[in-house]
């Protein structure tokens, strides 16, 4: 296939309380080096919706108000081979070593997957004994048809460990 991709780091501080991971940047995203670079990617109107913030485009200050709200960000896979977006069509991947990151970051009371893959993906590399709470959202990628309002209800979830 040779498409190989990463991820990028992880967007955490001390203060983050809880961890939102993606399966791994679409093109887009890679193109643009910016975590859901895509324009019709809900999640920062998502985010921004929830957090009470003022909505913008510019991304220092979309990770600035995630960090202000002791929200980290992360990816499930650090390498993999893909061609396009699809999760499907992902091949041979390589788990980010969320273990570690949790170990260094303590304040972290709780995990979010970003759709399906990411959920997936999140159980194998953890296993069953896992000791914080790992929910399933639902994708705020365009490829997950599911209306603006229906993800919103959803993803109110994260406010729970916000608190």
């Amino acid at each position: 296939m040779q498409n190989r991709i990463s991820s990028f780091p992880p967007i955490i501080d001390a203060q983050s309380k809880i961890l939102i991971l993606g399966s791994i940047p679409g093109v887009k995203s890679l193109e643009m080096q910016q975590y859901y670079a895509h324009p019709q990617n809900k999640f920062w109107k998502i985010m921004f919706e929830l957090l009470d913030e003022k909505f913008t485009e510019d991304y220092a200050t979309r990770i600035e108000v995630l960090k202000k709200h002791h929200i980290a960000l992360w990816d499930v896979i650090d390498t993999c081979e893909r061609k396009g977006s699809l999760d499907s069509e992902i091949r041979d991947e390589e788990a980010n070593q969320i273990e570690e990151l949790l170990e260094r970051y303590p304040n972290i009371k709780a995990l979010y997957s970003n759709g399906g893959k990411s959920y997936k993906n999140l159980l194998k590399v953890l296993g069953k004994n896992f000791r914080l709470p790992v929910i399933l959202l639902p994708s705020t990628s365009p490829l997950h048809t599911v209306s603006f309002e229906r993800k919103l209800e959803e993803w109110v979830k994260i406010l729970e460990f916000l608190k």
